[in-house]
C-alpha cells in the first residue's frame, strides 16, 4: 500500500484553533529568597562534623590556650579558638583535605565546615600556621587518649603490628644535586643576596624598592634552602655508604633537603619519606608513629618499641612485622627485651631443608625465631598483622596520604600526626566501648 502514495505531498498536521502556549516552570535567579533557620538546623544530627566537634571538646587544650597572647584588658587582635582550629583540621583530614587553601575555601562554601566555623572567618595563612603549631600538643593528645583507654582496660597493647608506608615528598627528582654543585649554587645565591641588598639600599623609588625587597626575600629563601641541603649532605653520604655506593655519589634535594630517593610501591624511585605506623590488634588504634628519611624499615623497629613503652608505660608483648624488618640485631635485642617478635626470616637457599631448621650462621635468637615461625599456631597469629596494619595503611591512603604538601621532617611528622588522630577517631566512633570510655557526647557508633 505504501507504493500507492509515494508522490503524495506531505500533509500538514491540523492544529486546534483554541490551543495556547505551553505552561513551563522557568528559573528566576534574581528573586529574593528567605531561608529561615540556623547552621545548626541545616546540618544533620548524625553528621561526622558533629562527632569531630564533640571529640575535640573532650581534649585538654590548656597548652594551646596558654600560648595565646591576646588577653582581656590588653591590645591585640583575638585569634580563632584553638578548638575550632583543631576541629577544622581534624575533620578536613578525615575528609581527605590536606591543603590550607582548600580548607579556607571550604569554610566559605561547604555546610559542614561553615557549621564548624560558626561565623568565624578563616584564612589559609592562619590555618597553615596553626596546623604545624599544634604538632607537639597533638602528639600529647594522642598519648593521652591511648593512656585513658588502657587505664580503663579497653585496650591492652598485648599485640602490636608495625609497617612502613612511603609517602611522596614535595620535591622533584631533578632537584637532587651532588655536593660540588650544591656548594656552587650556595656561593652564587649568597652573592645574589648581597647584590640585591646593595641595590635596595641605594634605590629611593618606593615601587622599585618593594619589588627588589621581594626579590631579596626570594634570594634569601633560596640561600637558606641551599645551606640546609649542604648541611644534610653528610647524612646522605652515610645513606649512600650503607647502600654500598660511593659517598661522592650522594645527592640532596635543593627543594626539600631532608627527603630521600626511595623505591616506591610501583617500582620507581622518587623523593619520599618513610612513615612508620604501629597499631594494636584489638581495634586498630595507632599507638606509635614516626617519619624518617630512611627507606629501610629495620632501623625503625626497636625505636618504635621504645616509643610505645614511653607513651603508654608498657612495652608490647608481641610485635608483628613483615620480612622487611628482619635483622639479626633486631631479633636479638627484642629477645633480650622480652618482646616476642613474629617476622618471616629469610628462607635458606637449600630446598631440602626442613621448615624451622636453623642455618649455619644463625644466632640462638634467630634459630629460635625460625622454629617459632614454623609452628602452625604461630602462623595463624601472624596472619593478624595484615588484617590490622594493612587496613591502617589503606586508611592513610584513602585520606590523601600519597604526597605531602609540606617540606621537612618536622612538618611531615606534624601532618602525619593529624592523620593518626583522624584514624583513631574513626576507630573510636565505630566502637561504643571506646566512645564510652572517652565520654564523647552525642556519638552513636555504627
Amino acid at each position: 500500500m505504501a507504493e500507492l502514495f509515494e508522490d503524495l505531498a506531505e500533509q500538514p498536521v491540523p492544529v486546534p484553533e483554541n490551543i495556547s502556549a505551553p505552561r513551563l516552570r522557568r528559573p528566576e535567579r534574581d528573586q529574593l529568597v528567605l531561608c529561615p533557620g540556623s547552621l545548626d538546623s541545616l546540618l544533620p544530627r548524625d553528621h561526622m562534623a558533629r562527632t569531630v566537634e564533640a571529640f575535640v571538646g573532650t581534649l585538654d587544650m590548656t597548652p594551646l590556650y596558654a600560648a595565646i597572647r591576646a588577653r582581656e584588658g590588653r591590645p591585640g587582635h583575638p585569634p580563632a579558638d584553638p578548638k575550632l582550629i583543631v576541629a577544622l583540621w581534624l575533620y578536613a583530614t578525615i575528609d581527605g583535605v590536606g591543603s590550607a587553601r582548600e580548607l579556607a575555601r571550604l569554610c566559605t562554601n561547604q555546610l559542614p565546615y561553615q557549621w564548624l566555623c560558626g561565623g568565624v572567618r578563616m584564612n589559609y595563612h592562619s590555618l597553615a600556621d596553626a596546623r604545624l603549631a599544634c604538632a607537639d600538643w597533638l602528639d600529647q593528645a594522642l598519648i593521652a587518649s591511648i593512656a585513658a583507654l588502657r587505664r580503663a582496660g579497653a585496650i591492652t597493647l598485648a599485640v602490636v603490628a608495625q609497617d612502613g608506608l612511603r609517602v611522596r615528598a614535595a620535591a622533584g627528582a631533578s632537584s637532587f644535586r651532588r655536593k660540588p654543585r650544591l656548594e656552587q649554587f650556595l656561593t652564587e645565591a649568597r652573592a645574589q643576596v648581597e647584590t640585591l641588598k646593595r641595590e635596595l639600599d641605594g634605590d629611593a623609588a618606593a615601587s622599585s624598592k618593594r619589588q627588589k625587597a621581594a626579590a631579596q626575600r626570594a634570594a634569601e629563601d633560596r640561600a637558606r634552602r641551599l645551606q640546609a641541603a649542604v648541611a644534610a649532605m653528610p647524612e646522605a653520604e652515610k645513606r649512600a655508604t650503607r647502600n654500598k655506593k660511593p659517598a661522592e655519589k650522594a645527592r640532596v634535594s635543593t627543594t626539600d633537603p631532608e627527603a630521600a630517593l626511595m623505591k616506591m610501591p610501583d617500582g620507581g624511585f622518587r623523593p619520599a619519606y618513610n612513615t612508620q605506623l604501629a597499631a594494636e590488634t584489638e581495634h586498630g588504634l595507632i599507638v606509635g608513629i614516626d617519619v624518617t628519611s630512611t627507606g629501610a624499615d629495620q632501623p625503625s623497629l626497636e625505636p618504635m618499641v621504645e616509643q610505645i613503652e614511653a607513651r603508654t608505660g608498657c612495652k608490647p608483648q608481641t610485635m608483628l612485622v613483615d620480612g622487611g624488618f628482619f635483622s639479626k640485631d633486631n631479633v636479638t635485642r627484642l629477645t633480650e627485651a622480652k618482646v616476642e617478635l613474629l617476622v618471616p626470616p629469610p628462607q635458606p637457599k637449600s630446598e631440602d631443608r626442613a621448615a624451622g631448621e636453623p642455618v649455619r650462621d644463625d644466632t640462638p635468637a634467630v634459630a629460635a625465631l625460625r622454629l617459632r615461625m614454623a609452628d602452625p599456631d604461630v602462623q595463624e597469629r601472624y596472619r593478624q598483622r595484615a588484617r590490622w596494619i594493612e587496613w591502617v595503611n589503606a586508611g592513610f591512603r584513602n585520606r590523601g596520604w600519597r604526597q605531602v604538601v609540606v617540606r621537612g621532617l618536622k612538618k611531615v611528622r606534624a601532618v602525619a600526626g593529624w592523620q593518626a588522630m583522624a584514624h583513631n577517631l574513626s576507630c573510636i566512633v565505630r566502637t561504643k566501648a571506646l566512645a564510652d570510655v572517652l565520654k564523647i557526647p552525642g556519638v552513636c557508633p555504627a
